[in-house]
């Protein structure tokens, strides 16, 4: 299994909402830092981003594209200086289902969507991107995400019958794009898994890994799987993924740990043995020694209530 699709098929998109807007000058709108990621697109026209996880102010232009990690904060405008309207404000649709916003000079038009997800399975993903990320629409995986924007867009003007399912499940498919377009780009240059996933080398020992992540790997099993010997392949590991392969592996066990404590009622034995540990015992001081408290303390911290047969 490709460790993408192992996470994405684990963070469970809880809510996605699209919205187009229709700004025209002077108009100013403000996202404030929640637990959402958005995406957004300029679809015509142009303004101005301002976020305090950027350098400066950045001119946005028709085509431009960026995805935001949850809790960041910025502001649209088309001019900087402008009054801002928060968000929530601003995206009351109108008739055709598209918000208007400012006053009657120049159009810009805007098109947002924002997701809720499970941000416990999406740990892994999300502390390696930066937390705004601009994604281009030339390539290929752009031009999937235009696509989609545009299928989304003729479903809102249709108002057919299921029109709301579909651009709700069509909002998914661009969240997933979107991640995926940055994970293609981002994994480039970056130490992390995604940089050791690019890697034609290293590759198959992940996803061998990923396909069974309760088996007994050792450093060996795993430069077998790469075709390698152990000393270039553990050497090589580290480079690229800045971990080692059973650091990794550990790394890899609790986020599935932590999914499994959240969404299931599952004991801690029973997660252990789905993970890889041959009692809850073992898995309880791997997770305390990594998370500070015990599997319990942290389920219950995330208001499940403890398993039937163990904490």
């Amino acid at each position: 299994m490709d460790p993408i699709d192992d996470l994405l098929a684990t963070m469970r998109i809880e809510d996605a909402r699209y919205t187009r807007v229709a700004a025209r000058a002077p108009w100013g709108i403000s996202f404030p830092p929640r637990h959402l990621a958005r995406l957004v697109l300029i679809s015509t026209g142009s303004c101005w981003l301002t976020s305090d996880v950027l350098d400066g102010p950045r001119r946005l232009g028709a085509d431009d594209c960026f995805l935001v990690r949850a809790g960041v904060g910025f502001t649209l405008r088309d001019e900087r200086g402008r009054p801002v309207v928060d968000c929530e404000e601003a995206f009351v649709r109108g008739p055709g289902g598209t918000a208007r916003a400012g006053g009657d000079g120049a159009p810009t038009e805007i098109v947002s969507s924002r997701f809720a997800f499970d941000a416990v399975a999406a740990e892994p993903l999300f502390t390696l991107l930066p937390p705004l990320f601009r994604l281009h629409l030339d390539d290929t995986a752009g031009h999937l995400l235009r696509a989609t924007f545009d299928l989304i867009a003729a479903e809102g003007a249709t108002g057919r019958i299921g029109a709301g399912f579909v651009m709700s499940r069509l909002s998914d498919v661009l969240f997933v794009q979107a991640l995926r377009a940055c994970c293609a780009e981002f994994g480039g240059g970056a130490v992390g898994w995604l940089a050791a996933l690019r890697d034609p080398r290293l590759a198959p020992a992940l996803r061998a890994l990923h396909e069974d992540l309760a088996r007994p790997w050792t450093v060996d099993a795993l430069a077998r799987k790469a075709g390698m010997s152990r000393s270039a392949f553990a050497a090589l590991f580290k480079e690229k993924a800045g971990d080692t392969p059973l650091g990794y592996l550990t790394a890899w066990r609790m986020y599935r740990v932590k999914t499994l404590l959240r969404e299931s009622p599952l004991s801690v034995q029973e997660i252990a043995v789905r993970v890889g540990y041959d009692t809850g015992s073992a898995l309880s001081r791997a997770f305390l020694r990594r998370e500070g408290l015990s599997p319990g303390a942290w389920r219950q911290s995330r208001g499940r209530p403890a398993a039937a047969g163990g904490a």
